[in-house]
């Protein structure tokens, strides 16, 4: 293959990529709303919930499009010193390799603080949205006074959220890691076959592996998302509960929390007799 058609080739796949990853994001938005809501009505209707809420989830989306593309340009900004110099066409080595040391604390710094940014815009300035019918910045001015009265509150939850989502992340990793092979029983005798085809004929080896290579990574996607569904949903029932008891205003599910809180007093009756 020619080297413009493999670079070609090379920014075709990038480019599709993109477009997926950022559908993907849209789409993730908007079910935030979905799912809050879902957790508030105790129903699940994805369409109607879908149709109310994808104005508010594309602002979501938008938000964490900025916020994405600040920390991928201050990325940009922290590499791009050392691949010009590997290019020669930017400063020596040895001042970009003395540039990036001293930036990396910095980056760390705005990365850390983007994905907690992102992180309390889920669990805790969706629902504030959700509730009070606003923008994205909006529900974070709403909520950042609870933030600045009840920081310790809000620190215990960033700890121990990220406990419980470090915890259910490695639990749905193992799954996905099961499922993954379990899927090669069916997938694996298609990938043989298209081995097979591109001994024979290169295209159309390349055009099975592509295809049986989609399909078996959606059936994995697949997998991966049904094992998400109980440990985003409990994380999302914590948050939730955590926002109610901080500031009783941006309470999304009531009668919820005073099922669990009549539970909890009943168990305790029922242990003290």
């Amino acid at each position: 293959m020619p080297g413009g058609d493999v670079w070609l080739l090379v920014g075709a796949v990038v480019a599709i990529a993109v477009v997926l990853g950022l559908v993907f994001l849209l789409v993730s938005s908007v079910m935030e709303f979905v799912l809050f809501e879902s957790l508030r009505s105790e129903t699940v209707a994805i369409r109607r919930y879908w149709s109310r809420w994808q104005g508010k989830g594309a602002r979501l989306f938008a938000f964490r499009l900025v916020l994405g593309l600040l920390v991928l340009g201050a990325f940009v900004l922290l590499v791009g010193p050392v691949v010009l110099s590997a290019l020669d066409i930017g400063p020596t080595l040895g001042v970009s390799l003395a540039l990036l040391v001293l930036l990396v604390p910095a980056f760390v710094l705005l990365a850390f603080v983007a994905g907690l940014v992102n992180g309390f815009t889920t669990v805790f300035v969706t629902p504030v949205v959700l509730l009070e019918d606003c923008g994205v910045l909006a529900g974070w001015r709403r909520l950042w006074p609870t933030i600045t009265a009840a920081w310790k509150q809000y620190l215990a939850y960033a700890v121990i959220g990220l406990l419980l989502s470090a915890t259910g992340g490695v639990l749905v990793g193992l799954v996905a890691v099961a499922g993954a092979l379990v899927l090669l029983l069916p997938f694996g005798p298609l990938f043989a076959l298209a081995f097979g085809a591109f001994l024979v004929a290169e295209p159309v080896g390349i055009a099975l592996f592509v295809v049986v290579g989609l399909l078996y990574g959606l059936a994995v996607l697949t997998v991966v998302a049904l094992a998400q569904v109980p440990v985003v949903t409990y994380l999302r029932y914590y948050a939730l509960l955590v926002l109610g008891d901080i500031e009783p205003a941006f309470d999304l599910v009531p009668e919820q929390r005073a099922a669990v809180r009549d539970t909890g007093a009943d168990g305790d009756v029922a242990g003290a007799e």
